[in-house]
């Protein structure tokens, strides 16, 4: 009984930081007080059957991973691991791929549709906009699925972009602001100074950066026969 009570206590401990959570945030999730948890975690005491499934479903694991002392992880690097999860990074980069292309696609249709019927160099803005609208679905797919850090480029060239096009539009329209690019000056000093800035759970792992040093430190390997789990 004793070694389940240790066994739950660290895997409690263990989601609660894989989420970032603190004890107090789990207790109020819970209607429980933080010195109740900080039992749970210390092993002195374990929750009932209830709370258990309650933990279970917050953090997306069977009841079962919470009396199991060691998991399989997604990531293990035996019986097809590896590649299995080179597979899921690989279709998550066709997802982003197939966006833009459709971005693209139908910017294209409204430029071929708009010039059919009003033929206007203003038709051209069709893809003027579609470069931000392209930052914004990297900028929105990357935060859910690979490297945070590569926000810091994104969100900058979605702003140049973005600045760029209000800059064409305006032209179009005879109104000479080319100087409102200025503004990017002290756009790009703050998005770099946010991007600076410490804030807690901001720079955990997600789980394709953890894939990604999985993967970097494997070498190429065979195809694996088990059944696809691409998304």
């Amino acid at each position: 009984m004793e070694d389940y009570k240790q066994i739950i206590a660290n895997n409690i401990s263990q989601l609660r930081r894989s989420k970032g959570m603190t004890q107090a945030e789990l207790a109020e999730k819970l209607n429980y007080t933080d010195k109740a948890i900080s039992k749970w975690e210390r092993g002195e005491s374990i929750p009932d059957a209830v709370v258990l499934k309650h933990i279970a479903d917050m953090f997306g694991v069977s009841v079962d991973y919470l009396f199991t002392k060691e998991h399989r992880s997604f990531f293990s690097k035996t019986d097809g691991g590896i590649s299995r999860l080179r597979r899921r990074i690989t279709n998550r980069k066709f997802i982003i791929a197939i966006c833009v292309v459709l971005i693209w696609l139908i910017a294209t249709l409204v430029f071929v549709i708009l010039h059919a019927t009003v033929p206007s160099a203003k038709n051209l803005l069709c893809f003027v906009f579609a470069l931000p609208a392209t930052f914004i679905i990297w900028l929105v797919l990357n935060s859910l699925w690979f490297k945070r850090k590569r926000n810091f480029l994104i969100i900058s060239l979605l702003m140049w972009s973005s600045l760029l096009a209000i800059c064409i539009l305006l032209q179009m329209y005879s109104v000479p602001v080319w100087y409102i690019l200025i503004l990017g000056i002290p756009g790009q000093a703050i998005i770099y100074f946010w991007s600076r800035i410490h804030i807690p759970g901001r720079h955990k792992k997600t789980e394709y950066e953890e894939a990604e040093a999985v993967l970097e430190s494997e070498p190429e390997t065979e195809n694996s026969s088990e059944p696809d789990d691409n998304l």
